[in-house]
């Protein structure tokens, strides 16, 4: 994974060896995977000098290292590796360097060591030098260094330093800060629990992008060394250059056999990575270095990735052909084919994308030719790297290392289809781990699929694993009575709390009863029952394996005071508003929740209901979407400054419902009367 994104990477910088494979200089990402192809500068196994320097003892070493002039040398040597892209060999020269020598630990010496070790997938030995990189230059410390370092800190289970460096890294650029407030990751609730497994077919070295092929084949890329002869080296990594595997289903948790290599008309003596079918299975589209008699390099020297097309024809697979959207002078790889036949999206980090690599999409038309590639646009496409797509017919699934995940790549689904999908959401764990998670497939019954990661315990670099969704059955189902009469409480507000955040809401039926469904197993969490007009009631219950755990509550009738505060009052703070596609809080917006806030503390009997708009600019289950977000970070923002997150009653979001003003859909209005529409309201409640 490392190499696709490293080669996708060394273009885009990110970073795991199958990533690197897969495209070519971003193909990947900037974690330690070389997730991406990238120049093939040498296919020679282990360099001769690093060899030599790694067969010499201990004192024999020493003696080497006291000679004058040889720690210059060494960093000479080192940077050449570099620059070449050899990581494998330049950290280890760098290492010794800094281990073993007086050399002064320079900024660059420092980043380089730390860069060879992030690229080449050691993300330990990378934290060691990124972490005194950051002591001693803190303020010197270039932008991507300071992200690559992050990633580090998240894939070696310091998550809370990442979280602080990430907002001093936001704080630089002037961006908001409020979705840093929590440090969870928002992830997918499903009905389901996952089960992984570890296949039979991983090798020590590289094994990711794993591809659905006629009923019972699955096609791979892997590194492993299959050769009897010498197998030729991909410097970046130092491992055998990757090639397409065909292996056979063997049961029903996903287990592989009978792995070889896929075609020899394809495989070449470089890259051959991340793939797709075409629905017929007769056509197939794979990622490879730019490949002709010879590598072909661009204009910054760089040999990039692009797909190529090869169809089944007599019983074997043609020559492959270059798709004509492919570049030169950037890179284009990790194709997916839409149900229908009809559409292929895929990574690129070609100009004019909003960060590293982004998605993009072209119609695949009869008569063979394709239209101009298009961007999926910012609900998909980040300022960080998102690469290795796979479409169904309901969603989109991809890879990207943007800020907040669990570290590395993590997956993330889109739901929609035809090039209109939502946010994504964190898949969450066991998919994703602090690692580098991709590649992910699932077949047509939404219940099984593969994907890589390089997380630990795996057989070698990237590993593909097989996941089954099983039925969540964990669930607490509770009823609410009026502790005087013993009559049910219609209507009541029930919230579920886990380690002091809301995660989930519910309304009483007309029985009294309620249902919080798809909860975590062995969990404990706390259930708040309210009702205007009676005190509220808070009890603990912890859920079982796969069971429903029934829960019984009384509320108390409340005292009724004379000239008491009214049941329910609008609070209208002035300038709560959001940016046009955007959820997050402005420092004006916060500046009137303030006195939101400041009336809460002042009045304890008082709770709150939050209501969150959209203009009607863009789909309405989009919009509808948005609100829900705009209703969350403002919850989050209130709970942030000390308020009680049982005194918020609810948070919901309308989309463009409520619109103040005549602004619908396709009507021209200024600037200024879309923006009244994009805001927060909200009720005061007296319990």
């Amino acid at each position: 994974m490392k190499r696709l994104i490293l080669l996708f990477s060394l273009l885009c910088s990110l970073g795991t060896y199958a990533q690197e494979l897969a495209l070519s200089n971003n193909y990947g990402g900037d974690t330690s995977s070389s997730k991406t192809v990238q120049s093939s500068n040498g296919d020679i196994s282990q360099d001769k000098f690093v060899k030599h320097l790694d067969g010499l003892s201990n004192k024999r070493l020493h003696k080497y290292l006291s000679k004058k002039g040889v720690s210059e040398k060494l960093i000479q040597k080192g940077n050449e590796y570099f620059d070449k892209m050899w990581y494998a060999e330049a950290a280890r020269v760098f290492d010794i360097v800094l281990e073993k020598t007086k050399v002064e630990h320079t900024l660059s010496l420092l980043s380089r060591a730390g860069d060879s070790h992030y690229y080449s997938g050691n993300l330990e030995k990378s934290y060691k030098w990124y972490n005194e990189l950051y002591q001693l230059y803190e303020d010197e410390m270039q932008e991507d260094t300071f992200f690559k370092y992050t990633q580090t800190l998240k894939g070696t289970g310091k998550y809370r330093r990442a979280a602080t460096l990430t907002k001093i890294l936001r704080q630089k650029r002037d961006k908001p800060l409020n979705e840093l407030k929590k440090l969870e990751v928002r992830t997918w609730k499903g009905a389901t629990e996952v089960k992984i497994k570890n296949l039979g077919v991983n090798s020590k070295y590289s094994d990711f992008s794993p591809m659905f092929h006629n009923d019972s084949d699955i096609v791979y890329a892997s590194a492993k060394d299959s050769s009897i002869l010498t197998t030729r080296r991909y410097r970046w990594t130092n491992q055998p250059f990757l090639d397409l595997y065909v292996a056979k289903k063997k049961n029903d948790e996903g287990d592989l056999f009978g792995s070889k290599k896929f075609s020899n008309k394809i495989n070449t003596k470089f890259h051959e990575a991340s793939l797709a079918f075409s629905p017929d299975q007769k056509t197939i589209y794979f990622t490879r270095n730019n490949y002709g008699k010879r590598l072909k390099r661009g204009k910054n020297g760089i040999n990039h990735l692009k797909i190529y097309r090869s169809q089944w024809v007599n019983g074997e697979w043609t020559e492959a052909v270059e798709l004509p959207f492919n570049s030169e002078n950037y890179s284009t790889g990790h194709p997916t084919i839409s149900t229908d036949g009809k559409k292929m999206y895929f990574v690129s980090d070609r100009p004019g994308g909003f960060g590293g690599t982004d998605i993009y999409a072209v119609d695949i038309y009869d008569n063979g030719t394709y239209s101009e590639p298009r961007n999926l646009g910012r609900t998909i496409n980040t300022e960080a790297k998102e690469m290795f797509p796979y479409v169904t017919e309901k969603a989109l699934y991809f890879s990207s290392n943007r800020a907040m995940g669990f570290g590395g790549l993590d997956i993330y689904k889109s739901d929609g289809a035809d090039e209109m999908f939502s946010v994504g959401i964190n898949l969450g764990k066991p998919i994703n781990s602090n690692r580098d998670d991709f590649s992910y497939i699932i077949d047509s019954t939404g219940v099984k699929g593969y994907f890589a990661s390089n997380r630990k315990g795996g057989k070698g670099d990237d590993d593909i694993y097989s996941f089954t969704y099983i039925l969540n059955l964990n669930a607490i189902s509770g009823s609410v009575e009026n502790m005087s009469t013993g009559e049910v409480i219609k209507r009541a507000n029930i919230s579920l709390y886990q380690d002091g955040s809301l995660v989930k809401q519910a309304i009483s039926d007309n029985a009294g009863k309620y249902t919080f469904k798809h909860l975590d197993p062995t969990t404990e969490y706390s259930v708040v029952a309210k009702k205007e007009g009676f005190v509220k009631d808070s009890l603990s219950v912890k859920t079982k394996e796969n069971k429903n755990i029934t829960v019984f509550q009384t509320l108390k009738e409340q005292k009724k005071i004379e000239n008491s505060v009214p049941t329910s009052k609008a609070f209208e703070p002035s300038n709560v508003y959001f940016d046009f596609d955007s959820y997050k809080i402005t420092s004006l917006s916060a500046q009137e929740l303030d006195k939101l806030i400041t009336v809460l503390k002042e009045n304890q009997y008082l709770s709150l209901k939050i209501e969150s708009h959209t203009d009607a600019v863009g789909s309405k289950a989009y919009n509808k979407y948005l609100s829900e977000k705009r209703a969350e970070s403002t919850r989050a923002y209130i709970v942030s400054q000390g308020i009680d997150p049982s005194r918020i009653l609810s948070a919901m979001g309308y989309g463009e419902e409520r619109l103040l003003n005549d602004c619908w859909d396709g009507k021209p209005c200024a600037p200024k009367q879309h923006r009244l529409n994009r805001r927060s309201e909200f009720i005061l409640v007296s319990e």
